[in-house]
């Protein structure tokens, strides 16, 4: 009896339907691979591999470069031709891919078997998008706020998986969890045929084909998201620096924070990102995202002039208010991401957003690292004012985006009066 009242608890938090369901099993396989593979590669490469450091850098920066070209014309090509076989073809490249990473030994091999991992990467990312809008049928937002918690779940199941192989520190574990992530590649594939063929929506006549490249303000959202999307960085890569070089606060903190960041985040995304529906509720929480980015990011600076027993506490409470921004964010780029985007040109649209967000977050290291770093608690503040300020365009940008959708109520939904 137990049994059968946890089972129908998970079946309830997967999703109201069979498609739903599979799209959230095939993702969280998926994430957990990524989870595996993301916490060793640098490890594998530079320790049992023994290429050096600068130069797998170098092999990944290019794939990463590559790859951002692919994302549109991939997007583009699921809107025409189905998005299932272009994502299951993407995840079969993947899968040939990762199998192939255990046998480079050279940075000139790293480099084209992962530009290949990178294609396949953007352009299945796009896909997955026109999937999850054909999916999430009438309650979109809660489906995507569903789908993203089984994501963060995965990750965090991953990279725990990849703790304990790491513990082992030899080359078999870290093969095997590179191989692991193959397989999750395979398997999220093979979970995709179990989705009905959705059939493709023919496009307006004498509609261009860069449709989403004309679209200003759905153009001017992918900047913004770009980024905000700093934020992701920030506790991940600029506050465990913070912490180490600036504050008194015990080691432990930093394994903390990540768990605070990644519970928080997996307990709260399906309350808060229901409610986030259209473009109109989707440009309100992102401005609540930046006012919480605002307060998050000068607690994060405090932390450097309080005493040690304080610190911790104060690093904390700060990661749980950035979570509950992060939340926020996630949320309002699903309701804009994808509201502002027409239903016949998902995949174009997405793939451009992909492009936007892997753009920031290429750059979010240097930025983080040179200017916040370098001006200490300056930097700090100006990196939450800056924050406030992108959120403070979302409002803005979801009334002048609904005004340029042609005939889909968008001044309802402006008014926050839309019924659907």
């Amino acid at each position: 009896m137990i049994k059968g009242r946890w089972a129908g608890r998970i079946r309830h938090m997967a999703g109201g339907n069979g498609p739903e369901r599979v799209l959230i099993a095939a993702s969280f396989t998926n994430r957990v691979g990524n989870g595996l593979f993301n916490a060793a590669s640098a490890l594998y490469f530079t320790q049992v591999v023994g290429l050096p450091a600068a130069e797998v850098g170098a092999a990944l920066t290019i794939a990463g470069v590559i790859g951002l070209c692919a994302g549109i014309p991939g997007g583009h090509l699921a809107d025409r031709r189905g998005a299932r076989p272009v994502m299951m073809l993407a995840l079969a490249a993947q899968a040939l891919s990762m199998t192939a990473l255990v046998l480079v030994r050279s940075g000139t091999a790293l480099a084209v078997v992962a530009t290949v991992d990178q294609i396949a990467a953007a352009a299945g990312g796009a896909a997955w998008g026109t999937l999850v809008v054909r999916v999430g049928g009438d309650r979109p937002a809660r489906f995507r706020a569903k789908l993203r918690t089984f994501v963060n779940l995965g990750v965090v199941l991953g990279t725990v998986g990849a703790g304990l192989a790491l513990a082992a520190d030899s080359r078999g574990a870290y093969v095997a969890l590179i191989l692991g992530n193959a397989a999750s590649f395979a398997l999220c594939a093979a979970l995709l045929l179990l989705l009905p063929r959705f059939p493709v929506r023919a496009a307006p006549p004498r509609q261009g084909r860069r449709l989403a490249l004309a679209d200003r303000p759905f153009l001017t959202f992918t900047a913004l998201y770009g980024a905000m999307g700093l934020q992701y960085p920030v506790v991940s890569l600029l506050l465990p620096i913070w912490i180490s070089e600036h504050t008194e606060a015990p080691r432990w903190t930093v394994a903390a924070l990540f768990a605070v960041n990644a519970a928080f985040c997996v307990l709260t995304q399906t309350r808060i990102g229901s409610r986030v529906e259209t473009p109109h509720d989707g440009g309100r929480a992102f401005r609540t995202a930046g006012l919480l980015f605002l307060v998050s990011c000068p607690m994060m600076a405090l932390a450097a002039f309080i005493p040690v027993w304080a610190a911790a506490g104060v690093i904390l409470a700060a990661v749980f208010v950035h979570s509950l921004g992060e939340v926020w964010e996630s949320s309002a780029a699903f309701a804009l991401g994808f509201g502002l985007a027409p239903d016949h040109a998902q995949g174009q649209y997405q793939g451009l957003f992909g492009l936007g967000f892997s753009a920031g977050q290429a750059l979010a290291p240097a930025i983080l690292t040179t200017v916040v770093l370098g001006l200490g608690t300056t930097g700090w503040l100006l990196l939450a004012l800056f924050f406030a300020a992108l959120g403070a365009a979302g409002p803005p940008l979801a009334r002048w985006g609904a005004r340029t959708r042609p005939r889909q109520g968008a001044a309802a939904e402006v008014d926050g009066t839309a019924t659907s």
